[in-house]
């Protein structure tokens, strides 16, 4: 029903920048928030950055003043603007919705695929 297509991810060198976007698609009302996540091996995801339709923000520890979230709202999108990026930022980053279906009165959170990031020494 919904589809969340992330692209951007790749190798960068530590003090690098890379931008991650992520597009929904589908049966789709309204998405109230939007937000990626970041998992590493043998570790549970944790958030990284979140943003409603009013633009509030909220950002995980230490992440502020680095990485930048960004919506367009009426194309379904988020970007992750990453700068200065550090080797333990290497993580799967994930995207998430919270997605109200067309018709529905609850809402639900999808997930994309993952892309992943590798920051080098």
């Amino acid at each position: 029903q919904v589809q969340l297509v992330e692209s951007g991810g790749g190798l960068v060198h530590a003090g690098g920048s890379l931008k991650l976007s992520c597009r929904a698609s589908g049966s789709i009302d309204r998405i109230p928030n939007m937000y990626w996540f970041r998992q590493t091996p043998g570790n549970q995801r944790t958030l990284v950055a979140a943003m409603t339709t009013g633009g509030a923000t909220n950002y995980g520890d230490d992440l502020k003043g680095r990485f930048t979230i960004s919506r367009d709202i009426a194309k379904n999108t988020v970007d992750l603007q990453m700068n200065n990026l550090k080797p333990e930022d290497t993580a799967v980053y994930y995207c998430r919705a919270l997605v109200y279906l067309i018709g529905a009165t609850t809402a639900t959170n999808y997930w994309g695929q993952g892309t992943q990031v590798t920051v080098a020494q």
